[in-house]
């Protein structure tokens, strides 16, 4: 079984690395939010990644890693950074430039129910069971709920095509998971993070040459400081919090961080970017929350 592949980690620390994940991860929506009103996407996510991925490597002979040494090793690089690193984070900045941060958050809590899903298929020992498979159900129809609402309301009229855009990211996300969690047995979380960040970065630095090379930059406060937040606490702290924390606990226990993190997301984005949030978008996202609360529980 998964549970037994690492040393156990007392509840008490899971519960504080969790917490802080939430935390962090919560306010990094309205961050990218905020950066991109300087920085276009593309350009914004690739010098995000290449600084984060400057931080993390230079730890590896802190922490005397030797990179490269585990099966498959090389294989999780290359699958996480297309996936997790390049198509998922691709499509959130690009997504947001048109979707709130608050909406953008709840849409990517759909991330533990493709979770569940893909393990199901994929990951020895984490099989879903009939109650998981009716969590994942109402998760997808709390998705449903927040696309009746006419989402134009909330930013113009590119926030519905947009929006369904978006779900492409907490897919692509959750499969490099469960090839993470299923092969990188054995690999530290610097391998996990650092070499699949850089591949991410070179990719999509290579989409914002292609396509946003003349586009205008503003390099002020404002998107300086949401760079260097994403750089630091919201890319190189989380990700190795998380890597850690995936290689101790099953992957569809590590969805128990889209609990809060819509929630966090969510206040922020209507406290201070003034972002809306109706009724309606209140009921799909505690529906999808459920959903996942039921998921995971039922693993």
């Amino acid at each position: 079984m998964q549970r037994s592949e690492a040393p156990h980690i007392p509840a008490a620390r899971m519960r504080a690395a969790v917490a802080l994940l939430v935390l962090i991860w919560g306010t990094t929506w309205a961050a990218i939010r905020i950066g991109l009103e300087g920085v276009p996407p593309f350009t914004g996510v690739a010098i995000r990644f290449a600084a984060s991925t400057l931080l993390l490597l230079a730890l590896v002979p802190v922490f005397k890693v030797k990179l490269g040494r585990q099966p498959r090793e090389r294989a999780v690089w290359i699958a996480s950074g297309i996936l997790q690193f390049g198509i998922s984070y691709g499509v959130v900045y690009w997504s947001e430039q048109y979707v709130p941060s608050g909406l953008a958050a709840v849409l990517f809590a759909t991330f533990p129910l493709f979770v569940a899903l893909l393990a199901h298929f994929l990951v020895p020992g984490e099989h879903l069971r009939r109650v998981g498979l009716a969590g994942v159900l109402v998760g997808f129809a709390g998705v449903a709920i927040l696309y009746s609402e006419d989402l134009s309301l909330l930013g113009g009229p590119r926030v519905a095509a947009a929006s369904v855009v978006f779900l492409i990211s907490p897919l692509a996300s959750a499969l490099a998971n469960v090839l993470v969690k299923r092969w990188g047995k054995g690999m530290h979380p610097l391998s996990t993070a650092a070499v699949p960040m850089a591949i991410g970065a070179t990719l999509l630095g290579m989409v914002a040459l292609a396509l946003e090379r003349h586009a205008p930059m503003r390099f002020d406060a404002a998107s300086v400081g949401s760079i260097a937040y994403l750089v630091v606490l919201g890319t190189a702290t989380t990700f190795l919090l998380y890597f850690w924390l995936l290689s101790h606990y099953p992957a569809r226990k590590m969805a128990l961080i889209a609990y809060g993190t819509p929630v966090v997301a969510v206040l922020v984005g209507t406290l201070f970017l003034e972002e809306p949030f109706t009724a309606r978008m209140i009921v799909g996202s505690v529906v999808v929350v459920g959903g996942v609360a039921v998921a995971v529980r039922a693993h």
